[in-house]
């Protein structure tokens, strides 16, 4: 009789502009383990990020695959994160580590990836909407930058499609909104989508707002910002969120369209971190709207995505399809 097969230990990571999360998987659909999350800019590339994470795992079986999502776009061997400064060779990588196997894949499309195979109570929707099963989603993570994905079925497997989606226009609707872009172009030249729809988007929305009214602007971090906001303490700052709130909801509807996304609209970055926030703004009503084609958005879901490291399990699920293919035909 043969020796039951050794499961194999794999590399699962999510490498943004901020920070490297990381994690093994063993079998074909586990969920990740020994979680790490590194500051991206403590290390010079990603072999020395991988190397240290592995080095802090006792009693380690060297991983024999891997796949890395990063916040850029994948085209060709050299991958360049657009907001960290690591510049990647797949095939150095996979030789320098010893990896059988090594891919990189964009990081929209692994939290894309991991959608389907998330619990129910992994999400939590904001306003009314429903998810319809096999239909095209929509995945938006602001964080450092704006990362944007869909996703399709096709037989019984998911295909993300992965973009550069927050190069998109910056969507303008108010009077106030158009006073804060012109701000924003003297300041910055050209204005995208990522400009504002951001973590250091906040920033820069608040600062442009104290521009426009003329008032002292104060460095503030996001996360200050949102503290301001949700004490009421700070007018400009509980202005700035909802400028956010409603712009992220205009573009929210503009991906929804162009991909068809009537399945949802997933959210994740950092946005779980204000959901608050999010729920009582302008997000959800800035989504539906009034459009040429009534209707067409009333119903699509607008989900948080809550659970933690998720684009970690979309990279896991993604080695799944390389070693069973046909079982995803």
């Amino acid at each position: 009789m043969a020796a039951p097969a050794v499961a194999e230990t794999r590399l699962v990571a999510d490498i943004g502009g901020t920070n490297a999360r990381f994690g093994l998987t063993t079998g074909a659909r586990s969920e990740p383990q020994e979680v790490r999350i590194l500051r991206s800019n403590d290390y010079p590339d990603l072999v020395t990020a991988i190397e240290d994470y592995l080095s802090r795992i006792p009693d380690l079986e060297t991983p024999v695959a891997a796949c890395v999502a990063v916040a850029g776009p994948v085209d060709g061997d050299r991958v360049r994160l657009t907001n960290a400064r690591w510049d990647i060779s797949i095939a150095d990588t996979r030789e320098r580590l010893g990896f059988q196997h090594f891919e990189v894949i964009n990081d929209l499309a692994a939290l894309a990836l991991a959608v389907p195979q998330l619990p129910s109570s992994a999400f939590v929707p904001i306003g009314a909407g429903i998810r319809r099963a096999d239909r095209p989603l929509a995945v938006i993570g602001p964080g450092t930058g704006l990362g944007v994905a869909g996703l399709i079925r096709h037989r019984r497997s998911w295909i993300p499609l992965p973009g550069e989606g927050g190069q998109a226009a910056l969507p303008i609707d108010t009077d106030r909104e158009a006073e804060v872009a012109r701000v924003l172009r003297q300041e910055h030249g050209t204005v995208c989508a990522e400009t504002v729809l951001s973590g250091p988007g906040l920033t820069r929305l608040h600062a442009a707002l104290c521009l426009v009214d003329g008032i002292a602007r104060p460095s503030m971090r996001a996360e200050w910002l949102c503290e301001s906001a949700r004490r009421g303490c700070d007018s400009t700052a509980r202005e700035t969120l909802e400028m956010f709130c409603g712009m992220l909801g205009a573009f929210a509807a503009g991906i929804a369209l162009t991909l068809g996304a009537t399945g949802g609209v997933l959210l994740g970055g950092f946005l779980p971190d204000i959901a608050d926030i999010l729920s009582a703004s302008a997000f959800r009503r800035r989504f539906v709207g009034i459009r040429a084609v009534p209707g067409y958005l009333d119903h699509v879901a607008t989900d948080l995505i809550v659970a933690s490291t998720p684009a970690l399990r979309g990279a896991a699920h993604r080695l799944a399809q390389h070693r069973s293919p046909e079982d995803h035909a």
